[in-house]
């Protein structure tokens, strides 16, 4: 019986592990996608476009599996995280990268996973030890000595918009991870795209172009990969991982994020990834391993 139990639990944390990282890997692609879409579109068409498609996938998805309407005490939740992670990161994001490249952006991320502890610690009452302070300011130190020491390419506004998105998309994710252990895992994204459908849908049509047979097979390549992956299945794969390996233990695999990231960069658009990039990167990912570990008391 013992084994049993013991084998149960170490195939759920495999499985988490394994879905945890097909999340990561897919929401890496998201940047460089998204750098693709907006040198032909508008931010705002593209952030309006993509969650519009999402929700309505969403839509279909929970009236295919029957799934019941959320509690009235959780529709708070789902308007936070809509308005961090469909929303607001992918707003931010796109506008961002009409300043700055992709490569450049995704440096950024590295801050993610300690945005998302700092909600934890902020909304959940968590008493971290001092040393996780340290790391987090030695991370965000790295990230603006980074920024300022960038050439004539980088962008004050862009990095003060991807510094926003983060803060977002961080709040998004708390809420939503704590959301996933009463409303279940796939079914937080999806309710909290279907909540701002309407709103999508007629901005979308409002800000869309004047035509769209100028855009490219690239660009609706892009447009496809952020309302399917990015926007939806991504998250699948993410909320599955977490609920069933654990949300502190799966969350680490999100630093790899910046890695894939840079690597699809430069694979796919071509842009030059400097040294500097992975080393700032690289310590990054260490700061916020590093207050991850001191994120809670002994």
């Amino acid at each position: 019986m013992v084994n049993s139990a013991v084998d149960k639990t170490g195939s759920a944390a495999y499985r988490g592990w394994f879905n945890g990282l097909l999340g990561v890997v897919i929401f890496s692609g998201s940047l460089p996608a998204t750098r693709l879409a907006v040198l032909e579109m508008s931010p705002f068409f593209l952030t309006f476009l993509r969650a519009a498609i999402a929700g309505i996938l969403a839509l279909l998805l929970l009236a295919s599996f029957r799934q019941p309407r959320p509690h009235p005490a959780q529709y708070r939740s789902l308007i936070v995280v809509s308005l961090g992670v469909v929303i607001g990161f992918p707003l931010l994001t796109a506008m961002a990268l009409q300043h700055v490249t992709s490569a450049h952006s995704i440096v950024f991320l590295g801050l993610l996973p300690l945005s998302t502890a700092i909600f934890g610690v902020l909304r959940h009452g968590e008493r971290p030890r001092p040393a996780f302070w340290v790391f987090s300011v030695l991370g965000s130190l790295l990230v603006a000595g980074f920024a300022l020491t960038q050439n004539a390419s980088a962008s004050l506004m862009g990095d003060l918009l991807m510094l926003a998105a983060v803060i977002l998309c961080g709040l998004g994710y708390a809420e939503g991870a704590s959301l996933t252990r009463t409303l279940g895992g796939w079914q937080v994204i999806s309710w909290a795209l279907i909540l701002s459908l309407p709103l999508m849908l007629v901005a979308a049509f409002v800000a869309r172009p004047p035509t769209l047979s100028t855009l490219s097979t690239s660009a609706w390549l892009a447009v496809g990969y952020v309302s399917l992956f990015s926007m939806l299945i991504g998250f699948i794969f993410w909320y599955k991982g977490l609920a069933a390996g654990g949300i502190a233990a799966v969350g680490q695999l999100q630093l790899l994020q910046p890695f894939f990231g840079l690597a699809l960069s430069a694979t796919l658009l071509h842009e030059s990834v400097s040294p500097m990039m992975l080393v700032v990167t690289l310590g990054v990912i260490l700061c916020v391993a590093g207050s991850r570990k001191f994120s809670r008391r002994a």
